[in-house]
């Protein structure tokens, strides 16, 4: 069964003077789904929450909210929730007064206002702070209490606004997954901005890369990690980064200022029916790039530049000459010294190739 659209953008455009903050952008969102916008700081994410939460007014193009056009429509009537990063709570209200200020400015009953504040508390687990006001409450607690006021509206959209930055390392983990669990129970359509790839990754059921006001691919989570459309993609998600090498293509192999790689027959193949391409972009993932120290059928010298055990996992930072530093991650019980000899390589169907000019993938 084809699933509904809960809200649409399209064409939108929307300047500050002569700055294009987003530009001729189209997105439908789907009924219940956790769609993140993430990029870089700057890249038109935000802009484009504030568009389709009506906080700003559009230059071009036309916004729907199911079948409603809402491009003159102010945010109150547009029947949203918003959860901030700053968790915007009345400091002088208690939490009981905060979660139930939506249903008062609607004028809803005394005995509608308990019972809803009752059912979110207590699926936030917030019952026993309904007495406190803002200041007494960690920040775990507060963004409880900002998430239970938007989910009390019963709105059309739930719209997010790096609501997790402000909280330790620690509890934006556990916050996180109480997020993506309490979404997925209520069936809440949800746009999460963000510029921390793990949220997005972990929350979202499709992710929209944004960068200089345009989505760069709109996939899910897995697609935008092992199928990057572009260099943008390819080296914003991922942590450690891709590794980028700039090559020449000819007759079946990759030609680097550090190594010739020859190409799978497959790889090569695709390569030929792009067309013409002769300077390309090599993307290795550094999960990708297996490194030792005895020499293998395929493997290229390299020295280590330096090695970080993280625990789980051991970061080896090496080059083949030069002053350019690649980085292979790797098993924990890996070691190596500063500048000891070891040998790389590469695992052959895990490369990306993208045209050098354009940028675009073609592996």
């Amino acid at each position: 069964m084809e699933t509904a659209v809960k809200a649409s953008l399209k064409n939108v455009t929307k300047k500050f003077d002569e700055v294009v903050a987003v530009n001729n952008v189209s997105l439908d969102i789907y009924e219940g789904e956790f769609l993140v916008l993430l990029g870089p700081s700057g890249s038109g994410k935000t802009t484009l929450l504030r568009l389709l939460a009506g906080l700003e007014q559009l230059t071009a193009g036309d916004i729907y909210i199911e079948e409603t056009l809402v491009n003159d429509l102010p945010p109150r009537h547009r029947n949203i929730a918003m959860v901030f990063q700053s968790y915007a709570l009345y400091p002088h209200m208690t939490v009981y007064e905060n979660l139930a200020y939506p249903l008062k400015i609607r004028k809803r009953p005394e005995a509608e206002k308990r019972q809803r504040v009752a059912e979110v508390a207590e699926r936030l687990e917030i019952s026993e702070l309904l007495k406190r006001k803002p200041k007494q409450l960690s920040g775990g607690q507060r963004q409880r209490v900002a998430l239970g006021r938007a989910m009390i509206r019963q709105a059309n959209l739930f719209l997010m606004d790096e609501p997790l930055s402000n909280l330790d390392a620690k509890l934006r983990v556990q916050m996180r997954a109480e997020l993506r669990r309490l979404q997925k129970s209520l069936g809440t359509t949800t746009v999460y901005v963000t510029h921390d790839q793990a949220e997005a990754m972990t929350l979202a059921d499709r992710v929209a890369i944004v960068n200089n006001g345009v989505i760069q691919q709109l996939a899910s989570p897995a697609d935008i990690y092992f199928h990057p459309i572009n260099r943008f993609v390819a080296g914003f998600v991922g942590s450690p980064q891709m590794n980028f090498f700039i090559g020449t293509y000819t007759q079946g192999q990759i030609t680097t200022d550090h190594f010739a790689y020859p190409l799978l027959a497959d790889i090569t193949q695709k390569l030929e029916e792009h067309g013409k391409v002769e300077k390309v972009l090599l993307g290795i993932r550094p999960e990708d790039i297996e490194v030792g120290k005895t020499q293998t059928e395929g493997a290229y010298p390299a020295k280590v530049y330096v090695s970080e055990l993280m625990g789980a996992e051991t970061f080896v930072f090496f080059h083949f000459s030069g002053t350019e530093t690649f980085l292979s991650r790797t098993s924990p019980d890996f070691s190596a010294n500063m500048d000891e000899d070891i040998w790389v390589s590469f695992k052959d169907k895990k490369i990306h190739v993208f045209d050098y000019e354009t940028e675009v993938a073609i592996i």
